[in-house]
């Protein structure tokens, strides 16, 4: 009599696979790996790098080439935006990455530059006190940005925006450097102006954002000789071109608000008065 032949055991699995499948796929999700993108978080990296370069020049007496520096920190977080969008290399990580990026060179840089320019020499402390207004803003300014961002009319800044704000600082710093003007000297107007810039971050005035011009935009021909202007006055001398745009721009939201209110006080004033 043959012997049974052993029947194969089927495979089953085992009651804990399911379960360890279950964990790996969670892990995943829970911790998921991510990279970053190159392209746009380098320019982010070199704005940062110009904004730490412009306070080493500062702490050993070059203003001049410490404001330039921010100006380029400008031109790189200008073109990370618009890289990564091109290349579809936009991130969560970038966005917070170019927001600390920005508090280091449009707020933190600036201020410690017009601190050991001018506003040192003040003292009981209220140069230390007016730099660090100037910190503050920028940085609750940025942090409200990120905040409201999905939320404002995309035309307009609620607030100065922060490169704005640094130019309002470092063109003052540049031009006069470069004149070799004492205005250093000056220090409670260098004060009222820094502390007023940072105000003007946090503030609730419309800035118009510039994001909708477009190639295809119509403008008054009124706007081409105005354009040439600048352009020759740019040519004859590029700080004081750049200081002079940006102190415009900084004053625009609050002379159309004063404007707006004179005009509501006409209207409402009886006809015959």
């Amino acid at each position: 009599m043959k012997p049974e032949a052993e029947q194969p055991v089927p495979m089953t699995e085992s009651p804990d696979a399911g379960q360890q499948g279950h964990v790996d796929d969670h892990v995943q999700r829970v911790h998921p790996r991510k990279a970053i993108y190159l392209l746009p978080n380098l320019i982010t990296t070199g704005a940062l790098f110009a904004g730490f370069f412009a306070m080493l020049r500062a702490i050993q007496g070059d203003f001049e080439q410490a404001s330039i520096a921010v100006f380029v920190a400008m031109l790189l977080d200008g073109l990370d935006g618009r890289v990564a969008r091109l290349t579809g290399t936009q991130s969560a990580f970038g966005v917070q990455y170019d927001s600390l990026s920005d508090v280091i060179a449009f707020g933190l840089a600036p201020a410690v530059v017009v601190f050991l320019w001018s506003l040192y020499g003040i003292g009981d402390r209220w140069g230390m006190l007016g730099a660090f207004v100037f910190v503050a803003s920028a940085a609750i300014r940025l942090a409200r940005f990120n905040v409201q961002v999905e939320t404002v009319d995309k035309r307009y800044f609620v607030g100065l925006a922060s490169p704005a704000a640094a130019a309002v600082l470092m063109g003052m710093v540049w031009f006069f450097e470069e004149q070799q003007i004492p205005f250093y000297e000056n220090i409670g107007w260098v004060w009222v102006i820094t502390v007023t810039t940072g105000l003007l971050m946090v503030s609730s005035l419309p800035y118009y954002s510039f994001k909708s011009v477009s190639p295809r935009l119509r403008v008054s021909f009124l706007s081409v000789p105005v354009l040439i202007l600048i352009f020759v006055l740019a040519l004859k001398d590029f700080a004081l071109t750049l200081w002079l745009l940006a102190l415009g721009y900084a004053l625009s939201a609050p002379l159309w608000f004063l404007g707006r209110r004179l005009k509501r006080l006409v209207v409402r004033r009886p006809s015959g008065s």
